[in-house]
Formats: C-alpha cells, sequence, structure tokens
C-alpha cells in the first residue's frame, strides 16, 4: 500500500504571503484564478508503495512521443545487496513524486538508499516513467562518484525534454559516469506490470501492451543512441 511522506517546508518570514509551494504570491494578486490555484496545492510529498495502481501505470509509464498531462515521475526499483560471502538480499518497491521538493531519483537516494556500507555491494535497477531531469541527472552522478561500490541501470519509458541542449548533456554525463541508461522494451513493461502494479485480489490480469508499444521504443531507443554516440 503506498505511505505519503509530508514535507510541508516552514513558513517564511516576513509580510508577503506564500503558497505551499513556497512561491511568492505577492505579484499574483491581480490574478485571482492563479492565486486561488496555488494555495489549494497539497502539501508537498513523495509517495512510496510496493506497488503503484493499474490506472497509474497504463497512463504514466505508456511511452508516448508527446507525455502531455504526464507531470509526474514514477521510479519502480530493485535493489541487491550482495555481502562478502556471496549472499544476495533484494528489495523492491516504487517512488511517486507529486508537487514534491524532490524528483523521485533524489528522493530515492534521500529516503530508500540514503547511505551504502562500503563492505558490500549495490546493484540497482530503476523502472522509471522518463529519464532524469538535468538535476537529478547531476544528484546520480554525484552520488555514483562517491559510491564505487554501486552500480545503476536506469530503464525508462520516454525520454524527457530530449530536445534540450541541457538535458542531452546530463544524458551523456551520466553515460561517461558508469550509469548504464537504456529504453524499457515491450517485455520491461510486462515485467513492471507483473511486478510492481496492484492486481486485483484472484485475479492476475495478463499484461496488455498497447497499440504502438514498439513503435514507440525503436523511436526512443533511436533518438537516445544519438543523443550518446
Amino acid at each position: 500500500m503506498a505511505q505519503k511522506e509530508a514535507a510541508v517546508p516552514e513558513a517564511a518570514e516576513g509580510p508577503a504571503p506564500a503558497s505551499q509551494n513556497g512561491e511568492d504570491l505577492e505579484h499574483l494578486e491581480d490574478d485571482p484564478e492563479k492565486l486561488k490555484e496555488l494555495i489549494e496545492l497539497p502539501p508537498f510529498e513523495i509517495v512510496t508503495g510496493e506497488r503503484l495502481p493499474a490506472h497509474y501505470f497504463k497512463f504514466q509509464f505508456r511511452n508516448v512521443e508527446y507525455s502531455s498531462g504526464r507531470n509526474k515521475t514514477f521510479l519502480c526499483y530493485v535493489v541487491e545487496v550482495q555481502g562478502k560471502g556471496g549472499q544476495v538480499q533484494a528489495s523492491r518497491g516504487y517512488l511517486e513524486d507529486e508537487h514534491a521538493t524532490n524528483h523521485a531519483e533524489e528522493a530515492f537516494f534521500n529516503t530508500i538508499l540514503p547511505a551504502c556500507d562500503p563492505a558490500l555491494r549495490y546493484n540497482v535497477t530503476w523502472y522509471v516513467s522518463s529519464s532524469p531531469c538535468a538535476a537529478c541527472a547531476d544528484r546520480i552522478i554525484k552520488t555514483l562518484s562517491k559510491t564505487k561500490n554501486l552500480r545503476l541501470l536506469i530503464l525508462v519509458g520516454r525520454l524527457f525534454m530530449w530536445e534540450e541542449a541541457e538535458v542531452q548533456a546530463a544524458l551523456k554525463k551520466l553515460k561517461e559516469a558508469g550509469c548504464k541508461l537504456r529504453i524499457m522494451k515491450p517485455q520491461d513493461f510486462e515485467y513492471v506490470w507483473q511486478n510492481f502494479v496492484e492486481q486485483e485480489e484472484g485475479d492476475s490480469k495478463a499484461f496488455e501492451p498497447w497499440e504502438d508499444i514498439q513503435e514507440n521504443f525503436l523511436y526512443y531507443e533511436q533518438k537516445l543512441g544519438d543523443i550518446l554516440q
């Protein structure tokens, strides 16, 4: 079951009012609708859990070319920790950012894996609805640079703002830092469906690929290859 970790920002000092997103509202006095919208946003939070609702997966993970309305990041993870004797302990779950101060990628390192034991080896796999933004890529790179016993594989359903030069540069730096980045194949979506999506009790439904899943995979695979070459 999903859990929400609230991180409500401290009240700002001074006369200028602020929304729950920390935005200065003084300049919005002439726009009452925008002002009302910002004030009514829910508190900052990161949603965590073992399995995400099926309708979220079908909408957020769909590898469409134009991701209109998909303004969240869903991150499913598998963490495998190997000790000196070769024993492997695995854990899994998912993160969802919702009006969050941190994106899901950064929240993973803050809440799921805040520190790594230097005596152990960590193999981490992410299945993410879209690729990291430049800021999240920078956080990943910094974590990998100081944690030599951590290996990270990121599989993404879509490329986030891949036409932007800043994003392209960030993806290249991820590769240079040793992070493996690839586009989710149809079988990867099926894996997420089977292992990270809520199934109706007593009725495990088979994954039903959407019509253009293979075509869109090839589209994004080519774009990523062009960026990383």
